[in-house]
């Protein structure tokens, strides 16, 4: 018998994988990333319901060391919490008081920061046989014993082989899970140039076992992988004999979800977007590209192919299908089957069968202007000829954009209520092609958009104004709870902006979730009925858990603004939920008695920037800073205050002194990379220039919005109307 009074799994057993099979009788515990193989993030737990989710408070937190993103799902094993935080460490908390036991820093390098696209975020670890696992965003996965935190074995889980062409930018930022001894791993890059794929390897040793690449090699020649036979014979004739993914890889990264299904026994993997984006210079315009944007099922002792199913065939919105996969069992036509239901970015909402992957039924669980609906049959889209921006050549304002209908949050199942409950998020975006011919840049993202039409200067114009106030009114979020078997919204719970946190479902019909406004919330998960608000201080966009600790129910939920929505939508950001950030976990019980340290709110105050700019040097500094800098330091310099905001540094006053940080790397220890070997000194210099500019254009309105409440303005006299990639 275990601490909590009911029978637990110990640190190693004779069969340590029987341990996750039956994850789901184990109430105390969270001992996978989605709870159980299902995914379903639904506990059985009770003790909190709808009659007393009012009386919850906070029981303990803890605050980390970084105020970036924290997106990380924590495991909890035998009353030990693991929970993996932004740079890929790893703490290890008392699960009752949140005191720190052990924590292991894998010292990632902080000048890798831009070889991803969203942020240095985590989203969990894996559990199996005394051992947790989890990957590093430099490329690493890592094996630490659990009850000391002592490295057991680590491994590059990046090949350095022609197989993978040019590409060095990958990152690893997903959770890996546990399949019959062997530990699975993706990860992500494709904005950079990369080839997806995901590896297998024996959770005892760290020797790679098997890998399976998700689109071809550009020769169409075997890697000597499990994958070769079906990407060769099937694969490769869904691309073109030319194009930019000869070069760029192709893409289909699998930088989220991974599930392995015991029913079945298979693993399933959700396949990310191409590379580059454009369909037109990736594969000259021809071709399904297999596997993009699919989910692809294989057998987890080989890495042998078994099916697939593409929900979006040639893809050109960064589509992609690596968003939570499920597993769940529910009548088709009066008939019980083992299901997998998906909520890609696309917008529809899918019911395939597990074992097979035939199409059941999908329909769109937002709103949608790039399909005009799914193919009853095949469930192929029926596309609106107007969305093929690249073969039509004109932009595109698309919903959802590329940050999806739904992205990494993670959606929740409730078999009480038979509902499924979708972190929806609406964030339009404009496709505009890059004119010219594909031109990849070193150390940016390459992705064949027009990237100085990213943002859209608002000139005054009724043309810009009138696009403006557009994207602002389709800026939203909620919670849809949806049927599966009926295809429609039971009801939805609206929000005050997008990229809000995952959610958790219990017995107690309660379901939770964390928004952006910097709050956490119980709502009732029959009816959407808010009852339980707690102001957390920081936006929450990482899931919640559930667990038992010494017979005491609690909800756990890591605290942290970041990902790429605020990071480059800084100024829609702060609009529709901004909050300073918070880095923290916090728990709940009903009969907590902690309290948060005071609050700071004021965020990264405007200074009264340099009078004098060169005006004939802003034009290609506004190219060069969306080229390079928006990414992290947000669409025409306006910050979503997870990294510096660069309108008030002290370094845009000297013209060395920008260069040392720019272009030599002086502050690479920070996550700040040197540019010197793709920009000039001149190109550099024309970045300081248009940031100068930026902060004279914004500084009266941004103080006058904190002498306001400090709330930040709506607009600023440059709006932007894209969003960024998808988290990655």
């Amino acid at each position: 018998m275990g601490t909590f009074g009911i029978a637990l799994p110990v640190y190693a057993q004779p069969n340590p994988q029987s341990v996750l099979d039956h994850a789901d009788e184990d109430q105390a515990n969270w001992l996978t990333y989605g709870r159980t193989y299902s995914e379903q993030r639904f506990s059985p737990l009770q003790q909190i319901t709808t009659e007393n989710a009012h009386d919850l408070k906070l029981a303990w937190h803890f605050d980390l060391d970084t105020n970036r993103g924290q997106e990380g799902t924590p495991l909890i094993v035998n009353g030990v919490m693991y929970a993996t935080t932004n740079w890929s460490k790893l703490k290890a908390l008392d699960a009752a008081t949140g005191k720190l036991l052990w924590d292991y820093d894998p010292k990632v390098p902080g000048n890798v920061a831009d070889r991803g696209c969203c942020d240095t975020v985590n989203r969990g670890a894996a559990y199996y046989n005394g051992k947790i696992f989890w990957g590093t965003f430099d490329g690493r996965l890592i094996a630490v014993d659990a009850k000391t935190g002592k490295l057991v074995w680590s491994v590059n889980t990046i090949p350095q082989d022609a197989a993978l062409g040019r590409q060095k930018s990958y990152t690893v930022d997903g959770a890996p899970r546990i399949a019959k001894g062997r530990v699975i791993i993706g990860n992500g890059g494709a904005e950079f140039g990369a080839r997806g794929f995901v590896s297998a390897y024996d959770a005892e040793t760290g020797k790679l076992d098997w890998r399976f690449f998700t689109v071809p090699n550009a020769e169409n020649k075997p890697d000597g992988a499990p994958s070769d036979k079906i990407l060769m014979s099937k694969a490769y004739p869904t691309w073109s004999a030319k194009g930019a993914w000869k070069q760029q890889g192709g893409g289909g990264t699998v930088w989220d979800s991974i599930v392995y299904d015991p029913v079945t026994d298979l693993i399933y993997l959700g396949v990310g977007n191409g590379s580059p984006w454009n369909y037109k210079f990736r594969s000259e315009g021809k071709g399904d590209n297999l596997f993009l944007g699919s989910i692809v099922a294989i057998r987890p002792e080989t890495g042998e192919y078994v099916w697939h199913f593409q929900e979006t065939p040639m893809d050109q919105w960064d589509y992609t299908s690596v968003q939570q996969i499920m597993t769940l069992d529910m009548p088709v036509n009066g008939v019980m089957r083992h299901v997998i239901v998906h909520a890609p970015k696309n917008g529809f909402f899918y019911v395939l069968d597990a074992k097979t992957g035939e199409f059941i039924s999908g329909k769109n669980y937002t709103y949608v202007n790039w399909a005009k609906g799914l193919d009853p049959k095949t469930g192929r889209p029926i596309y609106n000829p107007n969305a093929l921006w690249t073969e039509t050549g004109k932009p595109w304002y698309g919903i959802p954009g590329d940050l999806g209908g739904h992205n990494f949050a993670a959606m929740s199942y409730d078999p009480q209520t038979k509902l499924v409950y979708i972190p929806q998020q609406q964030v339009p975006f404009v496709y505009s092609p890059q004119v010219g011919g594909f031109k990849p840049h070193p150390d940016s993202w390459n992705l064949g958009l027009d990237m100085s039409k990213i943002g859209l200067v608002n000139d005054g114009s009724p043309e810009n104004n009138a696009l403006v106030k557009q994207f602002y009114n389709d800026l939203k979020g909620s919670i849809v709870a949806w049927d599966p078997q009926k295809q429609q919204a039971a009801f939805t719970i609206p929000h005050k902006g997008p990229w809000n946190g995952g959610i958790l479902t219990t017995a107690g019909n309660v379901l939770f979730q964390g928004l952006a406004d910097g709050t956490f919330h119980a709502y009732n998960a029959t009816t959407g009925q808010d009852l339980y608000s707690f102001p957390a201080q920081s936006a929450i966009i990482a899931p919640p858990v559930t667990y038992l600790a010494h017979g005491k129910q609690y909800v756990a939920v890591e605290v942290g603004w970041g990902g790429i929505y605020p990071l480059f939508l800084g100024s829609a950001a702060r609009t529709s939920g901004w909050t300073v950030n918070h880095s923290r976990v916090i728990a709940f019980s009903l009969d907590g008695k902690d309290k948060l340290p005071p609050e700071n709110n004021k965020g990264y105050l405007p200074v009264k920037p340099p009078a004098e700019y060169d005006p004939s040097k802003t034009a290609d500094g506004y190219f060069q800073f969306q080229t390079f800098c928006a990414g992290c330091h947000g669409d025409n310099v306006e910050s979503g205050e997870v990294l510096p905001d660069l309108r008030w540094s002290g370094a845009i006053r000297s013209q060395d002194g920008f260069y040392n940080v720019v272009g030599r790397g002086a502050l690479t220890a920070y996550g700040m990379d040197r540019f010197d070997k793709s920009m000039t000194p001149e190109q550099i210099e024309h970045i300081r220039q248009f940031i100068i500019k930026r902060a004279n254009d914004t500084y009266q309105s941004e103080v006058d919005a904190r002498k306001n409440k400090d709330q930040i303005p709506e607009n600023t006299n440059q709006a932007p109307i894209n969003s960024s990639n998808g988290q990655k």
